[in-house]
């Protein structure tokens, strides 16, 4: 039976590289908390990043995951992925990368971390030798396509990057796709849609605004808008992000057959929809915060992403996500601000 398929009542050893961001840390809860993944007990919980991992957030005090280990590191730099593959985790999840603004403007780092740090994971792999057959998980993204897009965006959709970001993700989804042709581990690719609402601090990723709009001002804060109200694109939430992480785990090589990388549903909207929303969910006050403040290299970047996608393939395989703009923000709030709006 290979690694990474049903193994009935066996534990599981997980590993995910990037644990330290925000669906990183989001999935690492879940695991705590459920000490299971789709029905098997996890007896092994691996955590790496290249940055410290926030207080004791990823050590709870009471949790059913009898081991967890914390790597601190560089996956990309000789010898550190052969360091967290030694252990041979059953499930890899490979979140680690660097976010789209931050890969266009440093090239170096781009690939650096997004590509390189890939293929240092692959290669270790299959340095672990033949026996070892882990399923790995990519978090991919809809950033693998680019303009002219039609009106919906289907699975089979070339891919024409237009950003350094999506290119590296299109790199890495060959990749995974030709090691899961070759029997060398069970790969599934997620192409996340727009993480959002996303808490914390904004980051360097360009679709950051989409959650800043709707963040900030329900913290009572004032939030700019850096493209056109009419800018249209597909996004789900971090709950349901962390969903998808989870049942791509269950899939079998015969449910996925040789097209491995798959699209994710999510809810498509105008910016102007999504402050409609908003203002239904928190009222007048709360959405007059968001004030225009144009941004040429934003809009350059989203102006080469997709607007709709269908993702057919992945609805039939059993991915879900919210079914309107509403329902993301009020997941939001419900999540990360106690049920709470600010006045």
């Amino acid at each position: 039976m290979r690694r990474g398929e049903s193994t009935g009542d066996l534990p599981l050893h997980i590993l995910i590289t990037g644990a330290a961001g925000m669906i990183g840390r989001k999935l690492t809860a879940r695991l705590l908390v459920d000490g299971k993944l789709n029905g098997q007990s996890i007896n092994k919980l691996s955590l790496h990043d290249v940055v410290r991992f926030p207080g004791e957030t990823m050590r709870p005090g009471e949790q059913p995951i009898p081991s967890v280990d914390i790597f601190v590191s560089d996956l990309a730099a000789p010898g550190e992925a052969d360091k967290v593959i030694a252990a041979r985790p059953d499930v890899i999840y490979h979140l680690a990368g660097v976010v789209s603004g931050e890969a266009e403007i440093d090239f170096a780092k781009g690939y650096r971390v997004n590509l390189e740090g890939m293929q240092a994971l692959l290669a270790a792999i299959r340095a672990a030798g033949e026996s070892y057959h882990p399923k790995l998980i990519f978090t991919s993204s809809i950033a693998v396509y680019g303009a002219p897009f039609p009106d919906v965006i289907t699975d089979d959709f070339h891919l024409t990057p237009l950003t350094s970001y999506g290119a590296q993700k299109a790199m890495c989804e060959l990749l995974l796709a030709d090691h899961h042709r070759r029997g060398m581990l069970d790969g599934v690719g997620i192409r996340l849609p727009t993480i959002c609402v996303r808490p914390g601090k904004p980051n360097k990723a360009a679709s950051g605004f989409f959650s800043g709009i709707i963040r900030e001002p329900l913290a009572g804060q004032d939030a700019v808008l850096p493209v056109a109200d009419t800018v249209r694109h597909t996004h789900a939430s971090p709950r349901a992000a962390v969903a998808f992480l989870v049942h791509a785990a269950s899939l079998t090589r015969e449910q996925l057959g040789s097209r491995i990388n798959l699209a994710m549903p999510g809810v498509s909207c105008t910016v102007a929809e999504q402050i409609e929303a908003l203002r239904r969910v928190a009222g007048d006050k709360v959405a007059a915060r968001i004030e225009p403040a144009p941004d040429e290299l934003i809009m350059r970047i989203v102006a080469g992403w997709p607007q709709r996608i269908a993702a057919t393939r992945a609805a039939a395989l059993g991915f879900t996500a919210e079914k309107s703009f509403d329902e993301i923000i009020k997941t939001h709030i419900a999540d990360e601000l106690g049920g709470k709006v600010a006045a």
